[in-house]
């Protein structure tokens, strides 16, 4: 299983560092990273390399989080 780590920017992309980093589209194509070990995905939706990002945030997007717990999960029914 790949080990990463992701890192949530303000204002910017979600970054993933790790070793043997994996993305995958809906269909489960991987796609090729060149054996890179530091990524950063689009969260402004501005992008021309969806979804990686290409910092078109820096156009304009504002999204600052802090971490937080997340409730249990419901039980499934």
């Amino acid at each position: 299983m790949p080990d990463a780590k992701v890192i949530v920017r303000n204002n910017g992309p979600l970054r993933l560092e790790g070793q043997d980093i994996v993305i995958t589209d809906q269909d489960g194509n991987v796609y090729n990273l060149a054996g890179r070990t530091l990524v950063s995905l689009c969260r402004c939706g501005q992008s021309a390399t969806k979804p990686f990002c290409d910092g078109a945030h820096k156009q304009g997007f504002t999204s600052e989080c802090q971490a937080y717990e997340l409730p249990p999960p419901k039980p499934k029914a």
